[in-house]
């Protein structure tokens, strides 16, 4: 019971924080997610990070794992709101900013990870 409450808590806050960047960064005028895509390669980042500390040396606990990297990270992240603004590019026929967005989260975003990793090494 422990571990789902300390997930639904950092969940709660990542969750609210990335709605915070996407009322600030998204924008009706352009269309381009903006707030999605900071928040995917912060949150990429942020769990390379975490994980990262996590594996050296055992330095964070389970609790601060489950609350950090599934709660935090898992609600700051979004891939349902990334999936349904690709949805929109493709419907719209908006071919290049779908090919952008789509091969910039993914290639960014991995590279966040990694690059969180090996910050903490």
């Amino acid at each position: 019971m422990k571990q789902l409450l300390l997930v639904f808590v950092g969940g709660g806050f990542g969750s609210a924080l990335r709605f915070l960047i996407g009322k600030w960064l998204n924008s009706s005028e352009n269309g381009i997610p903006y707030g999605t895509f900071v928040a995917n390669i912060i949150g990429s980042l942020l769990i390379g990070v975490i994980l990262g500390i996590a594996a050296k040396n055992d330095s964070l606990s389970e609790s601060q794992t489950l609350l950090l990297a599934t709660g935090f990270c898992g609600g700051f992240t979004t891939f349902s709101t990334f999936a349904y603004e690709n949805h929109v590019f493709l419907k719209s026929g908006d071919f290049t900013s779908f090919a952008i967005y789509t091969i910039a989260s993914f290639i960014i975003g991995f590279l966040a990870v990694f690059g969180g990793m090996y910050f903490v090494k």
